[in-house]
Parts: C-alpha cells; sequence; structure tokens
C-alpha cells in the first residue's frame, strides 16, 4: 500500500472530490468512499470499546479486528485489489462461538443499552451494519471480494455477542425489550 502521509493537508480534497488508493479521483459521496468512510467510522467506535476496562480476550479479539477493518479498508479504497480471504471470517466465527458458549440462551429481544463499553459496542455493531449495506450497494455497481460482505456480517453478529459479554463485565445484566410497555398494545 502506497507512501505515508507527510503532510496532512494536501488541500486536493476541496473541491469535493478525493483519491483512491490507485490514484484515481472520485466523488467523496461515491459508494466506494462511503463504503470504507463507514469500515474508518466502525473501527473509530471499537476504538472507543477499547478505551474501556473489559476482559482481556475481548480486548485481544477487538484489537486483531482493528487491524482487519483496516486491511478490509485498504482493499475498499483500491478498485481492483484483494486482501480479505475467507479464513478472515472462519476466524470471527471461532472467537462468536467461544464468546456465546459462555452466555445464558437468549429468549427476548435485547436493547442496545447497558454500561459505557456494552453501549459503545452496540453502536459499533450498528455501524458495522450500515458499512455492509454501503458494500452491498457498491456491489450492484462493481466488482467486490465477496469475502468482504461476509467478514462485515459475522463481525456484526461478534459485536452482539461481545455487547452480551459486556452488559455482565459492567451490569451483571442485560436491558430485555418489554413489548408494550408504553400502553401501546
Amino acid at each position: 500500500m502506497g507512501h505515508r502521509l507527510s503532510k496532512i493537508y494536501t488541500r486536493t480534497g476541496d473541491a469535493g472530490e478525493t483519491g483512491l488508493g490507485d490514484g484515481s479521483r472520485v466523488a467523496k459521496d461515491c459508494l466506494r468512499v462511503e463504503a470504507y468512510g463507514s469500515v474508518d467510522e466502525l473501527n473509530s467506535i471499537i476504538g472507543m470499546v477499547l478505551a474501556h476496562a473489559i476482559p482481556t480476550a475481548v480486548r485481544d479479539c477487538l484489537e486483531d479486528i482493528q487491524h482487519d477493518l483496516f486491511d478490509l479498508g485498504g482493499e475498499l479504497s483500491v478498485p481492483g485489489y484483494e486482501k480479505l480471504t475467507p479464513a478472515y471470517s472462519t476466524r470471527l466465527e471461532q472467537q462468536l462461538d467461544g464468546f456465546n458458549a459462555e452466555l445464558p440462551m437468549l429468549k427476548e429481544f435485547i436493547l442496545p443499552a447497558g454500561g459505557h463499553a456494552t453501549s459503545a459496542c452496540h453502536l459499533a455493531r450498528t455501524v458495522c451494519r450500515r458499512a455492509e449495506r454501503r458494500v452491498v450497494s457498491l456491489q450492484r455497481e462493481e466488482a467486490i471480494n465477496p469475502a468482504i460482505i461476509t467478514y462485515l456480517n459475522r463481525l456484526s453478529d461478534l459485536l452482539f455477542v461481545i455487547a452480551r459479554v459486556l452488559a455482565r463485565h459492567e451490569h451483571g445484566h442485560e436491558v430485555l425489550w418489554q413489548p408494550g410497555r408504553n400502553g401501546g398494545e
């Protein structure tokens, strides 16, 4: 992947365009930029989760995911470049199974709430789903490595399970949805 930035501002984006990793110029709101921008946002929110005192296994998992997301974002920023393989998603599935094995069976929907780390993890999950939608939209117009969509789909599931783990770590319980709580039924 190219050169490192020595100067942060370049003024080349002042007219609403940005450069892709292959040197081509595109509008800042094109689907490809939207897709890797959502992945970047997701990575930042995972950083917010990591800013809290969380279990070591969760920390290690999320730090690995941050590196994966840079690989994924790099792939999205360079048309035709492929980095992700099915092994990335297989690793997520193994981690998901490991974390989920320690949790009670879920019988109700849970609210995206809880302590700071739990709530940030739920936010990461929803941004992950948005990133996945953006990549699906991009895939309708351009050839995209299918491993990217699989990875984001697995990651959103893993983030849901990690949020459940963090809820117990922070408060010992999850906030369950109560249908019709306010008399709506």
